[in-house]
């Protein structure tokens, strides 16, 4: 089978980079270095279609839908990255965001070989895990092509989900298909097809994007703080100290007394200071109330 792959940026010869194999160990890096300083211009261009794509996927997450990453080789395993980092940060349910790719578990540490090929697999995991029409897919290839990857946007938009393409192709198949196409084209890469570079950091970059800013609109940060993130190791219970001084100005005793009288609920404990509404309970329902929401629910407070 002959796959086509001239037309492919991912896929060109970069002239900046010809005989790297003869530089100096500096020159080499630099030569990398100047080619990373151009993601973050690519990934700008995109800007728009990111935030389309957030707003997409906040409002799916809002509507007890949830956020699925597909992909292969890297581009699988940056969305398996990016699903894992949510729930330590964010407290989320380890459903909410989920990472699946192409070959299963044994592909994350181990290259599979030929399961980026079989179309009919992407389908087949996405009915797996029960996707439905209130779940937003996001598919990740840096070519734009990837069979697997294409074969479950196929079927999630069959189904009426809302489908998001991640590539670093201008024009490819995956953009054809998803409703929502943000592609950085970042040019051909240092060494020759090797996408996990350039192309990875662009990827890694959008799904940043994407989960961080639909968790900012689920509430889950305020002013720029995490305040959903669950103290569940020593760093991040001085992390729940340190982000409730930080937001209340409360000293750190104070601090650690209000978290320890909310079992540590970092968003209950910023609430209840902030409000001086020391009855946790109700402290608690009108925090609920507003879908933790710590403005919202402020807010209401000051009326009282």
């Amino acid at each position: 089978m002959y796959i086509e792959l001239n037309g492919l940026t991912t896929e060109g010869r970069n002239e900046n980079s010809r005989n790297i194999d003869t530089m100096s160990t500096l020159e080499m890096l630099e030569t990398i270095n100047n080619e990373d300083k151009l993601v973050a211009l690519a990934v700008e261009r995109e800007l728009a279609s990111i935030a389309k794509a957030v707003e997409a996927i906040a409002e799916a997450l809002d509507h007890g839908g949830r956020l699925i990453y597909i992909g292969a080789g890297t581009s699988g395993r940056l969305g398996i990255l990016d699903a894992s980092e949510c729930p330590p940060t964010y407290g989320t349910d380890p459903s909410m965001v989920q990472g699946i790719i192409a070959g299963g578990t044994e592909a994350i540490l181990k290259a599979v070989e030929g399961a980026e090929d079989r179309e009919a697999e992407g389908e087949l995991d996405l009915k797996k895990i029960s996707f439905s029409a209130k779940d937003v897919l996001v598919g990740i290839a840096a070519s734009g092509r990837t069979p697997y990857v294409i074969g479950a946007l196929k079927y999630a938009n069959s189904i009426g989900a809302k489908t998001i393409s991640v590539s670093c192709n201008a024009g490819s198949e995956m953009a054809g298909l998803a409703k929502i196409s943000i592609a950085p084209v970042v040019g051909p890469e240092v060494v020759t097809g090797s996408t996990r570079m350039k192309a990875g950091t662009a990827q890694k970059m959008v799904l940043n994007m994407l989960s961080t800013g639909a968790m900012i609109k689920l509430g889950k940060v305020y002013d720029n703080l995490m305040v959903d993130v669950e103290a569940t190791n020593l760093k991040l219970v001085e992390r729940c100290k340190r982000i409730v001084m930080e937001a209340t100005g409360a000293s750190r005793e104070a601090a650690e007394e209000y978290l320890e009288k909310t079992n540590y609920d970092v968003k209950l404990t910023i609430f209840v200071i902030q409000s001086k509404l020391w009855d946790i309970d109700k402290a608690r329902e009108i925090l609920h109330k507003h879908k933790g929401f710590i403005r919202r629910a402020l807010q209401e407070a000051a009326t009282r």
